[in-house]
């Protein structure tokens, strides 16, 4: 497995990272015993970098993650974890808290579930619009320096955020959506984390499997899964945004390999300092994904993807509009 550096402070870590929300029910419900094989199996190719939030199934996330790592070396590994949105019964979403009480108490509850006694990188899952970034951030620095915490990342901000955080502590990474169909961080947020010498890990960038050349426009999405409400999977939008997928695939065929490795290699070469995160809930699933590490993409291939899914050309937001108000930066 190649690797890479999240910016000047940031771990170095497995080219490619493996996302586990979709392994607790985010897409419908997950098969335990497929999932704990997908880690196993991820860890057995050289992935390193694992990524899971606290409020991924209410912690059920971070519980499987820790029966999937039992047994393993701490530090073959390294633990991203996301913090602070508030929810209740029944999917209720009551915003994000990022008070420094909130957040200790938040990380004391995923070190019990995961079992480990420190984070490599624990992060804001959003800004809370009531709590100044620096007292979040300051919070976390106090995590840092009692050994409870490695590295500070940030997840679905601005970069004047970034700046504003940054500048209270060093930042390795930012975690935020990123792929051929969501590209808003281009004009601004990229810049930025290179001026500050911060990585980026790219979440989405199989657009949660839109792109991925397995979606089609008369699959219905099963109970649970959060995609039957995305704005990119419904009506006209969706047949819009696989006629983009049909051009890709042309590409991917000329390249000698699949869509979702043409997706996942286009994100990769954006820059030395970016780790895509899969997705993979099953192993069939992740063996295909992590050849895309292998996908040597030229500047003729680059320019030729380019004109096939132009930036801005899919339809409808990335989240549905109660989610949208809380991101960063748009689509």
């Amino acid at each position: 497995m190649k690797t890479r550096t999240l910016g000047k402070t940031g771990p170095t870590t497995s080219a490619i990272g493996l996302g586990a929300m979709g392994m607790s029910g985010a897409y419908g419900e997950a098969d335990r015993g497929e999932s704990i094989a997908t880690v196993h199996a991820a860890l057995d190719a050289g992935v390193t970098l694992l990524d899971t939030a606290d409020f991924y199934a209410m912690g059920h996330n971070e519980l499987l993650l820790a029966e999937a790592l039992r047994g393993r070396p701490r530090d073959s590994y390294q633990l991203s974890v996301k913090f602070g949105m508030l929810a209740g019964p029944g999917n209720q979403f009551f915003g994000f808290d990022g008070r420094p009480a909130a957040v200790k108490t938040f990380l004391a509850h995923s070190l019990t579930r995961l079992g480990t006694d420190y984070i490599d990188i624990y992060r804001p899952a959003r800004l809370d619009p009531a709590v100044p970034i620096e007292e979040t951030v300051g919070a976390i620095k106090d995590l840092v320096e009692a050994g409870y915490v490695r590295q500070i990342g940030l997840s679905e901000v601005n970069a004047e955020t970034i700046r504003r955080a940054h500048a209270v502590h060093p930042i390795s990474d930012l975690q935020i959506e990123y792929s051929l169909l969501s590209r808003a961080i281009e004009p601004e947020v990229l810049p930025t984390l290179r001026e500050l010498g911060i990585g980026l890990t790219a979440y989405g960038v199989l657009a949660r499997g839109l792109i991925s050349g397995h979606w089609t426009a008369d699959r219905t999405p099963r109970p649970g899964d959060s995609r039957a409400a995305g704005p990119r999977f419904t009506g006209e939008n969706v047949q819009h945004n696989l006629a983009l997928v049909d051009a890709l695939r042309k590409v991917a065929e000329r390249k000698g390999c699949t869509v979702a490795q043409l997706a996942i290699a286009w994100v990769a070469a954006q820059g030395d300092d970016i780790v895509p995160l899969v997705g993979a809930r099953t192993r069939q699933r992740l063996h295909e994904a992590l050849p895309a590490v292998e996908v040597d993409l030229t500047a003729d291939d680059l320019a030729t993807i380019e004109q096939a899914v132009p930036r801005g050309a899919a339809r409808g937001d990335r989240y549905p509009a109660v989610f949208m108000s809380t991101l960063g930066v748009g689509n």
